[in-house]
C-alpha cells in the first residue's frame, strides 16, 4: 500500500478531532446547515417527464422483503434498481431528520410492507436501529446495538478513518419477507428482529432470533474493557438468505459460512490470505462473493458448508487507492442476464477490479460449468488516467451497467473547504451476442461516495453530487441523470457541510417517490411538490 504524506494524515486526524470536540446544541429536527447555505444554487436543470426504461426487473427473492423494499442494494441481485419512480424534479423539497449529537447516519434504509421505513443508523454511542415514519422521519422505535470495536479505536487511538472504513457490525443488513431485519452486531452474532405494536399502541422492536457465530469467528475484539487484546478479532461484515432460505454470512478476514435457521448449525471456510470488505449477491443458481483476490460463485453442500464452485482472480493492483476501502474490487457483485428478457441468454456477474492506472469493469458467465478461459465477457476501462477507482456497487438492468468514480474521497474530512473528486460516471453494455462490451456514454457527474440508484419507472439514475465551489462552500445535491444518455437533468441542493457528506451511504428510493439519501449526521429527504 503506498504511503500517504504525514501532514495529510496530521490535518485528517486534527480536522477530525475538532469536529467531534465542538459543542453539540440540543437536538433539532433538521441537520444543522453550514454556512453559505443560501450562496450556492438551490435548484438547476428541469424537470423530467417519466420515461420508463423496458426490461425485466431481477428475480423476487422468496426470503426476503419486494425487490426495492430489502436492502442497501434494492434486490438479491445488487441491481441497484427500484421498479417506481423517483422524484423527477418537480418543485423538489427537502428535509432532513438529525438522528445524534455525533454522527447518525442511516445507510441501509428499508420499507416494510405499510410503507415504513426499517434502518440502521450509525452514532458514537453505537448503531441504532430505527423505525420511521417516511413522511417525516420520525422515530417510532428503537433497538440499540453493541458499539463496534472501531469506534472504540478511533477515540482511544484518534485514527477516526477506522470508523469510515468499518463495514461491519449492522451496516449491510437486510429486511426479510415477514418484514424482520436481518444483520449481524459486533458481538459476531446473527440478529432476526422484528417490530410490533405495543400495549400502549406505540412501537417497538423484539429479537425474534439469534445465532451466535462466535465458535467459528475470532472475537477477541477492543472494548471499553479490553482495549489491548491480544487475540484476533474478525468481524461479520454482511448477512443473506440463499434461495433456500439457509443464512449465509461473510467475514473482514475472508471467512465465508451459513447457518441453518432451524436448527442453528453453523459451517464455514476460510479463505486464506484474502479480505472481504463488501456485501454479496444472490441468485437461484448461488451465492456470489467478491474478495480482494478473487471472484467467487459458491453453493451449499448438503450440509450446509459453504462450496467454491468457481473462483477468477482479477487485477487488484499495487495498494489502496484514494476511494477505496482497501486494495481490491470495491463492489458487491451484480446478477443479470435475466433469461426471460434473453431467450435463455446467458447469465452474467460484473464487478470492478483495482488496476492501478485505470479501473476496468469486468463481467463474467456465471455458470459452474464454464470453463475458467471462457468465463470473461469483456474488460472495460473506465475513467482517466491514474484517478479511477470505486467502493461502490455498480446499477444493472438489461445488459447495461452503470459504474461511478469515487478517485479522492476517504472519509468526512476529505472534500472539506469546497473540494470534490475526480468524478465520472460511465455506462458500459453487454453485446447482445456476448461476445463483449461497449461503451455506451460518460457523465461528468461528480458523485464521491454514494451508492447510486435507477428507477427504471423514471429513466433516471440518482447521485449524490458535490461540485467544487471555490468560496470553500460544501455543497451537497440530490442529482437525477439520464440513464439513456448520461445527461444531468436536474439537481437540488440537500444541504451544505460535514453534516450532509454521505460518506458511503447509498441513494434509496422509496415506494411514494421519495429519494433518501443517509448523511453523516441522519437522513435526508426529497420528494416532489404541488
Amino acid at each position: 500500500m503506498p504511503s500517504r504524506p504525514r501532514h495529510r494524515c496530521a490535518l485528517t486526524s486534527l480536522l477530525a478531532v475538532a469536529v467531534f470536540a465542538l459543542p453539540t446544541p440540543a437536538y433539532a429536527d433538521d441537520i444543522p446547515k453550514a454556512p453559505g447555505h443560501r450562496l450556492v444554487e438551490q435548484y438547476e436543470g428541469a424537470p423530467a417527464d417519466p420515461a420508463p426504461v423496458p426490461g425485466t426487473e431481477p428475480p423476487q427473492h422468496p426470503y426476503m422483503a419486494p425487490n426495492g423494499r430489502s436492502g442497501m442494494h434494492a434486490d438479491a441481485a445488487g441491481s441497484g434498481t427500484y421498479p417506481w419512480q423517483g422524484p423527477q424534479g418537480r418543485n423538489p423539497g427537502v428535509s432532513s431528520e438529525k438522528m445524534a449529537a455525533l454522527g447518525g447516519e442511516c445507510a441501509t434504509v428499508t420499507f416494510d410492507a405499510e410503507g415504513r421505513i426499517v434502518t440502521v443508523c450509525g452514532t458514537f454511542e453505537g448503531f441504532l436501529v430505527k423505525l420511521l415514519d417516511p413522511e417525516t422521519m420520525d422515530t417510532l422505535a428503537e433497538y440499540k446495538l453493541p458499539q463496534r470495536p472501531s469506534t472504540v479505536e478511533a477515540i482511544t487511538r484518534l485514527d477516526f478513518s477506522r470508523i469510515f472504513k468499518d463495514t461491519s457490525g449492522g451496516a449491510y443488513s437486510y429486511l426479510d419477507d415477514k418484514d424482520r431485519l436481518v444483520f449481524a452486531d459486533s458481538r459476531q452474532h446473527i440478529l432476526r428482529l422484528a417490530h410490533e405494536r405495543s400495549a400502549d399502541g406505540g412501537w417497538r422492536f423484539e429479537v425474534t432470533d439469534e445465532w451466535d457465530l462466535t465458535a467459528h469467528v475470532p472475537h477477541d475484539c477492543v472494548s471499553w474493557t479490553n482495549l489491548y487484546p491480544s487475540g484476533e478479532c474478525d468481524p461479520v461484515t454482511s448477512v443473506m438468505p440463499d434461495w433456500e432460505g439457509r443464512l449465509w454470512w461473510v467475514t473482514r478476514q475472508g471467512r465465508v459460512g451459513t447457518v441453518d435457521p432451524d436448527t442453528g448449525t453453523v459451517r464455514s471456510i476460510r479463505l486464506e490470505g484474502e479480505e472481504i470488505q463488501n456485501s454479496f449477491s444472490v441468485a437461484e443458481d448461488g451465492v456470489s462473493i467478491v474478495s480482494d483476490h478473487a471472484l467467487y460463485g459458491f453453493r451449499a453442500t448438503d450440509d450446509g458448508t459453504p462450496r467454491a464452485v468457481w473462483r477468477q482472480t482479477y487485477d487488484r493492483g499495487t495498494g489502496s487507492k484514494p476511494g477505496s476501502v482497501n486494495q481490491g474490487s470495491g463492489t458487491t457483485p451484480d446478477l443479470f442476464g435475466a433469461d426471460a428478457e434473453n431467450g435463455g441468454g446467458e447469465k452474467y456477474v460484473a464487478i470492478t477490479d483495482n488496476a492501478d492506472d485505470r479501473m476496468n469493469v469486468l463481467v463474467y458467465r456465471r455458470g459452474e460449468d464454464v470453463l475458467d478461459d471462457e468465463r470473461l465477457v469483456c474488460k472495460v476501462p473506465v475513467f482517466g488516467s491514474g484517478a479511477s477507482t470505486t467502493d461502490n456497487s455498480l446499477i444493472s438492468w438489461g445488459n447495461s451497467l452503470v459504474v461511478e468514480n469515487n478517485y479522492g474521497y476517504e472519509n468526512i474530512t476529505s472534500l472539506t473547504f469546497g473540494r470534490s473528486v475526480t468524478g465520472g460516471a460511465t455506462r458500459v453494455d453487454v453485446r447482445a451476442d456476448g461476445s463483449g462490451c461497449d461503451t455506451v456514454w460518460e457523465s461528468d457527474v461528480r458523485s464521491p461516495s454514494t451508492v447510486p440508484k435507477l428507477s427504471t419507472a423514471s429513466g433516471l439514475l440518482y447521485f449524490y453530487e458535490k461540485p467544487p465551489n471555490a468560496l470553500g462552500i460544501d455543497a451537497w445535491y440530490l442529482t437525477a441523470v439520464d440513464f439513456r444518455t448520461g445527461e444531468r437533468r436536474w439537481r437540488r441542493l440537500v444541504g451544505t457541510g460535514l453534516a450532509y457528506d454521505n460518506n458511503w451511504a447509498p441513494v434509496t428510493l422509496g415506494p411514494d417517490g421519495t429519494a433518501y439519501v443517509g448523511v453523516f449526521n441522519g437522513l435526508t429527504a426529497v420528494r416532489d411538490t404541488p
